[in-house]
C-alpha cells in the first residue's frame, strides 16, 4: 500500500531536481517566512547541500549578526552580505537561505538573480508574528511596536520579493508541506518555460 507513495513522493524529488539542474535554489522573504527550516528540508530531499547566508555571514565575521548590526550599522553589514552570498552563488547546485533584507539590496538581487532560481516564501502578517515573536535576535524588531514594524517591512520589501522568479505561500503548516510546495513550484516553473 505505501509503495506507490513512495514512488510518487520519489518522483516528485527527481522531478525537481532535474528541474533545477546544476542551478542554485535561493530562498527570499521575511523574517519568519521558514527559508531556513523549509530550505533545509528540501536540500535534503534534493540531495543538495544547504547554506543559511546568515549563519556563513557570522561564521567568516565571527560575529553575530546583532552584534554586525551593533558595530557597524546595517550598510555595512548588507556590503557584507553580499559579498557572502556572491561567493555562496558561485558554485552550485545548492540551497542557500538569505536573511530577510537581502533580495531588497539591489546589488545582492542581481546576484541572486544571476546564481539561479529564487523562491519567494510569501507570509502574512500573523504567521510571521507568531514565528518571530518568541525570540528577541531580530536587530531590525528592537522596536518599541515591533509588530507594526514587522507590518512596514511587509509593506515596504512586499513588492521588492514579488520579483522572486518563483512565489511560494508559507502558511501553519508542516514544514514539509511547504518543502513539496517549494518542489512542486519549480517542477511547473520548469514545465511552463518548457512549453514556451
Amino acid at each position: 500500500m505505501s509503495e506507490p507513495l513512495l514512488t510518487v513522493a520519489d518522483s516528485l524529488k527527481d522531478r525537481a531536481r532535474a528541474a533545477l539542474g546544476s542551478r542554485n535554489l535561493i530562498l527570499v522573504g521575511l523574517m519568519g517566512a521558514g527559508k531556513s527550516s523549509v530550505g533545509r528540508i528540501v536540500a535534503s530531499q534534493l540531495g543538495i547541500p544547504f547554506i543559511d547566508s546568515d549563519h556563513e555571514i557570522e561564521r567568516v565575521s565571527r560575529m553575530t549578526i546583532p552584534e554586525l548590526f551593533a558595530a557597524y550599522g546595517e550598510e555595512e553589514f548588507r556590503a557584507l552580505e553580499t559579498r557572502v552570498i556572491k561567493r555562496l552563488l558561485k558554485s552550485g547546485p545548492r540551497v542557500v537561505s538569505t536573511g530577510g533584507g537581502a533580495f531588497i539590496n539591489e546589488r545582492t538581487r542581481r546576484h541572486i538573480k544571476k546564481g539561479g532560481v529564487s523562491v519567494w516564501l510569501k507570509a502574512d502578517l500573523d504567521v510571521l508574528w507568531e514565528r518571530v515573536n518568541k525570540r528577541d535576535t531580530r536587530p531590525l524588531l528592537k522596536t518599541e511596536n515591533p509588530k507594526q514594524t514587522l507590518e512596514n517591512l511587509m509593506n515596504a520589501r512586499y513588492p521588492v520579493y514579488a520579483q522572486a522568479d518563483l512565489t511560494v505561500l508559507s502558511r501553519d503548516v508542516r514544514k514539509e508541506i511547504m518543502a513539496d510546495e517549494v518542489l512542486k513550484a519549480m517542477i511547473e516553473a520548469q514545465k511552463e518555460s518548457s512549453a514556451l
